[in-house]
């Protein structure tokens, strides 16, 4: 007999998943169980968010499918704050939940059943972009598959897949699977009447670019086009490409190329509150639009044009259609200036962004003041280089996030002191798993950006200075080395460098306050 549990890891490995990230409840023991015999890795963490966060930060990282497997009501409900962020950065997130044994649900009864509620789907229907609960024992495959084919296509991000906990033993049939099929690229003709017009054109690429693997450098050179990056898409061009803008459009140098511009080209993003200002960026003169979702490439900005398809593929038949043209030095002198900028705003960022370019790792940045410098200004060398939570603005993503990027390889967390305390147990994790990460904890002794926003505001600060353990003592305490520096500088650049190098997981305490970076709201030079 082949059960339903066996069914979801065949359905799983089918996808080529490799890793699971999950914690066990009575409800979910066959799945751990199968997993036995899978071949499928499961790294069990210590809290159901870190499940679907280190399954976050593992897609950002790979581009490959991040799977969570918990439990059953409280067990599900835990996860919704992670799954938020996975939806709002798109992210694609399965999430498999058990539910209550269908044998005892009654449809529209509260009946009290073990960690029963009333619409466990109902819960994620505001954060995923679809979801399920599996009708029966034989239907766990095909809702399977058809749970992964959502999350990875189209304008990707977080499937929910709810599976009654007696169908995990039942007998499940095999699945037949529906083929998809690729779309036919669109018209280009309108597109390219609007590039051959421009003659100040500006490429702005987004997180959908950045996951498609879309050749945005390329079609740069063909326009002679400065690339501007949202945060989801930092590293998409390697930092010595000649039309690369090493610094976000929060910064008067930077808004000035997205000012003159005659044309902005639009790839893969929906142009976010936190990346345009809360759109005070004003609209472009004419807007070139690639989008696999025709609403969302205009819902904040008309667009005159918009070619919806996969980034990737449109941009590479645009590349087709233009000719090759020379290099026009445009962003020298605005990546000059923006590195000006970071040193005389904030000397300790500085020297903390400095530190980051000699590391070769995965960065997850959590929503703390030096993450923030990350997000803006961290010049990233490859795609998939930077995870960061803007998306949602979750506190407490960067190190459980870190927790999958490592599975792939070194990551490194920056976190503030306070949001790396949401999940400072699953430091138990990177130790039992062995996973190379270097968690990065600012101690600032407390919510730095708050504090920030409270001082400007001319408030005495209250509920933002928060009592701190002795960070390398309770590292030390999994297991994990960790040593504190006062500062950025020689000394904390060196130790992370040390770290960053050496085997398995660890942790560098700095303790600073630093200015919030020119990229966070209070500090926005645009205004509505």
């Amino acid at each position: 007999m082949v059960t339903g549990a066996r069914r979801l890891l065949e359905v799983l490995a089918a996808h080529d998943v490799e890793v699971v990230f999950g914690l066990p409840g009575v409800h979910n023991l066959a799945v751990w169980e199968a997993l036995r015999e899978s071949g499928i890795r499961m790294i069990g963490v210590r809290h159901e968010q870190t499940a679907v966060y280190a399954a976050d930060g593992y897609a950002r990282a790979t581009g490959r499918l991040g799977v969570a497997v918990v439990t059953t009501g409280p067990g599900a409900a835990n996860t919704l704050g992670a799954v938020g962020e996975a939806m709002a950065s798109g992210s694609p997130v399965l999430v498999v939940a058990t539910d209550i044994p269908s044998t005892l649900r009654v449809e529209g009864v509260y009946r009290g059943v073990l960690h029963e509620t009333r619409d466990q789907l109902g819960m994620f229907r505001p954060v995923v972009k679809d979801g399920w609960t599996v009708p029966d024992a034989d239907s766990l495959a095909a809702c399977g598959h058809r749970a992964v084919v959502t999350a990875l296509s189209g304008a990707q991000g977080p499937v929910y897949l709810g599976v009654p906990t007696d169908f995990l033993t039942a007998q499940a049939a095999d699945g037949s699977f529906e083929s998809t099929e690729d779309t036919p690229p669109p018209d280009l003709a309108e597109a390219l009447a609007l590039i051959a017009s421009a003659d100040r054109p500006v490429i702005w690429a987004g997180g959908g670019a950045a996951r498609s693997g879309a050749d945005v450098g390329e079609l740069a050179r063909r326009m002679a086009a400065p690339v501007l990056t949202t945060f989801a898409a930092r590293g998409l061009l390697p930092l010595d490409h000649p039309y690369a803008v090493h610094g976000p459009a929060h910064v008067p140098e930077v808004g000035a190329l997205w000012d003159d511009a005659d044309l902005v080209v639009a790839i893969g993003t929906d142009f976010d509150g936190m990346s345009t200002q809360n759109w005070a960026q004003p609209r472009p003169r004419r807007l070139l639009s690639v989008n696999v979702d025709e609403a969302d490439a205009s819902k904040n900005y008309p667009s005159d044009v918009v070619l919806v398809g996969d980034a990737r593929r449109v941009v590479s038949a645009l590349v087709e259609a233009l000719p090759e043209r020379p290099v026009v030095d445009l962003v020298s002198g605005v990546n000059a200036e923006v590195r000006r900028t970071v040193a005389d705003d904030e000397p300790q960022a500085a020297y903390l962004l400095a530190a980051l370019e000699g590391v070769s790792a995965t960065l997850v940045a959590d929503m703390c003041v030096a993450g923030y410098w990350v997000g803006g200004f961290h010049r990233v060398a490859r795609p998939r280089g930077l995870a960061y939570p803007v998306g949602w603005g979750t506190l407490g993503f960067g190190f459980p996030a870190a927790l999958g990027a490592a599975v792939a390889g070194r990551a490194v967390a920056v976190c503030g002191d306070g949001g790396f305390l949401f999940a400072c147990g699953d430091l138990a994790t990177a130790a039992q798993e062995h996973l190379p990460v270097t968690v990065v904890i600012v101690d600032d002794g407390g919510y730095g950006m708050l504090r920030y926003d409270q001082e400007v505001a001319g408030h005495p600060t209250t509920g933002v200075d928060l009592r701190t353990p002795d960070f390398v003592a309770l590292a030390a305490s999994f297991g994990v080395p960790a040593v504190a520096v006062d500062g950025f500088g020689p000394a904390s650049g060196a130790r992370l460098a040390e770290f960053v190098a050496a085997d398995g997981p660890n942790v560098l305490v700095v303790r600073a306050r630093l200015k919030p970076p020119p990229s966070t709201s209070p500090r926005w030079y645009r205004r509505r």
